[in-house]
């Protein structure tokens, strides 16, 4: 079975690019908690969002989904789940939910973890699956483009798996009572040695998503309970498995290399902060909804939304956001096209 030690990592040079990477979000996070120190009731409206966004994204990437509306209705609790997809959407709001509450209260153990995998696979009465260890091998499989499908990696076999996760989260918290490395490295390695278990039957992916949530809470960084991370994530899914891949080689001889997943995993987490900033800088300039809408439009090109525009304006009403876009229209500076929900603006340099 692979051993798990983390103790060589703190020796190791580590490339300029997550150096920066890792000082960037370092600055980043003391900014943040600037701000939340003085307005932290301002930020409601980012928390609901990231959360519908979060709960779709994740999803999305295993081809789980509903339709926005009913999306937003089971994240908000005001409807019940019809299908199978949307209990498993129900089921990650439940565990999503539950690490905003009480990440402070859930240490890093197969127990704890077993525990949330339930929690998200409740909803869900056509499986038997959840709060258990795979029993069943599972592949991380790939198609050519042929169409063929061929094994990329062959995680743990069910026998090792309880063995192997009691390894890793001990490995996990004797480095972090150590002190010796930077949870921003600490935090890739485990994800990433957490999914070449793959100690599930199903949900993995998911689960890996949540427990970065959860880790990056429990070390103080918060981001993501403003900026869905699941959500740039799904954005550069093949980024995502390309890092997943070079790193996974040579993994159960342990001569693998973490690094092209740990430098994807902090520069999601980079654009989570930037994307933080510029979010809620409509309230720390206290710019009007005309100039917050406006410097949104400046970092787009070609053609944009209304939801669009209101994911980049989130501290702005549905109707303020209306206003300013049909302003715009009049001034000349956008082009209004399609009607109803298909609806969408061009913008006019």
């Amino acid at each position: 079975m692979r051993i798990f030690d983390y103790s060589g990592y703190k020796n190791k040079t580590w490339n300029c690019t997550i150096i920066n990477q890792i000082g960037k979000i370092h600055e980043a996070k003391g900014r943040q908690e600037s701000y939340l120190s003085q307005k932290p009731e301002e930020l409601n409206r980012l928390v609901e969002l990231a959360k519908v966004q979060s709960t779709e994204a994740s999803n999305a990437i295993e081809g789980i989904r509903t339709t926005d509306t009913r999306l937003k209705k089971i994240v908000n609790e005001k409807t019940t789940p019809k299908n199978r997809s949307e209990k498993e959407i129900a089921g990650y709001r439940d565990a999503l939910n539950t690490i905003h509450e009480s990440f402070e209260y859930i240490p890093i153990t197969p127990n704890y973890i077993l525990q949330l995998h339930r929690i998200m696979c409740k909803r869900n009465d056509e499986v038997s699956y959840g709060g258990k260890f795979k029993n069943t091998q599972n592949y991380i499989n790939a198609t050519d483009e042929k169409g063929n499908s061929y094994t990329l990696f062959t995680p743990v076999s069910p026998f090792e798996t309880p063995a192997a996760m009691e390894a890793l989260c001990d490995e996990f918290n004797k480095a972090v009572e150590s002190n010796e490395l930077d949870p921003l490295i600490l935090i890739p390695i485990f994800i990433h040695d957490f999914l070449c278990i793959h100690p599930f039957n199903d949900g993995n992916g998911r689960m890996s998503r949540l427990l970065t949530t959860l880790l990056l809470y429990r070390s103080g960084y918060y981001v993501g309970k403003y900026i869905s991370l699941e959500l740039k994530i799904a954005e550069s899914k093949d980024l995502y498995y390309d890092s997943l891949y070079e790193s996974q080689v040579g993994w159960h001889e342990g001569t693998d290399d973490p690094t092209p997943f740990i430098s994807y995993l902090l520069g999601i987490i980079e654009m989570a902060y930037d994307d933080f900033e510029s979010r809620t800088e409509v309230v720390s300039k206290k710019l009007s909804a005309y100039d917050a809408v406006k410097n949104a439009l400046d970092m787009k090109l070609g053609k944009v939304t209304k939801s669009e525009v209101s994911e980049l304006c989130p501290l702005l009403s549905a109707s303020s956001v209306e206003k300013v876009l049909a302003r715009m229209v009049e001034e000349g500076k956008l082009e209004k096209s399609g009607a109803g929900k298909s609806t969408f603006y061009v913008i006019k340099l």
